[in-house]
């Protein structure tokens, strides 16, 4: 888990996320406002987990952006400790906190982990 808590310390600024354990599972929770399920991809590929989101912007009539801090996309990419496995992991997505739940056991690559709005 060390390597996943230190990639953690590593993202952006603009980046929030928890992690937490439990005996039998990790959650890791960020806040991407703006996203919801449709706007967030998560799979696992080996043995590291990718996180791809974006948020919806609109600009209002008549503005246009002086300054534009909020970025729309997101891709991370953490590594996962060795006894993370992608059977019965979830993600859900409410007011832009994406949990995603994962069950300890063996790695498991290349599968794909559905997105739910909560």
């Amino acid at each position: 888990m060390t390597a996943l808590r230190e990639a953690l310390t590593d993202l952006p600024e603009a980046v929030f996320a928890d992690l937490l354990e439990s005996e039998d599972a990790y959650l890791l929770v960020f806040d991407l406002p703006g996203t919801a399920a449709e706007t967030v991809d998560i799979r696992v590929d080996s043995g590291r987990l990718v996180v791809e989101a974006r948020r919806e912007k609109e600009v209002p009539a008549n503005f246009e952006y002086v300054a534009e801090e909020r970025s729309m996309f997101l891709d991370l990419e953490l590594p996962l400790p060795p006894d993370v496995t992608t059977e019965e992991a979830e993600a859900t997505v409410e007011r832009g906190i994406l949990e995603i739940r994962l069950p300890k056991s063996s790695v498991t690559s290349g599968e794909s982990i559905p997105v739910e709005d909560a």
